[in-house]
């Protein structure tokens, strides 16, 4: 199974390596519309850089996995909650065991107890 995971993550950069080498040009970026950038109380916001096409496409595929990826950590909290809360409790009840057989075990022959706690 490892070995088709390599395989496949192989085959994603040789296409994106071709993307990237098929898309050279460079293109101008820019924040904001001309007319919106002409509104004073907008300006501030306008700029523009020129970065190569490949660098557009793939920094947005960054960001859209980077999104994904925050708002799956977000949507599952309540399940990491709820493990954690009964992490907590199966704890809880773990240490509530221990003294409970220790306490039934306080007048038995020390070999005995050892071997009831092993079964």
């Amino acid at each position: 199974m490892r070995y088709i995971r390599y395989a496949i993550y192989a085959a994603l950069l040789i296409f994106l390596t071709i993307i990237c080498v098929a898309n050279l040009q460079w293109v101008t970026l820019n924040t904001l519309p001309e007319g919106l950038a002409r509104i004073p109380q907008l300006g501030w916001l306008a700029f523009s850089v020129e970065v190569p096409l490949f660098a557009v496409a793939l920094g947005f595929l960054v960001l859209g996995w980077v999104l994904g990826e925050v708002f799956e950590w977000l949507r599952e909290y309540k399940y990491r909650a709820e493990a954690s809360a009964k992490k907590t409790e199966v704890r809880k009840l773990e240490r509530q065991l221990k003294k409970t057989q220790a306490e039934r075990d306080k007048d038995k022959d020390e070999v005995l107890a050892i071997l009831d706690q092993a079964s």
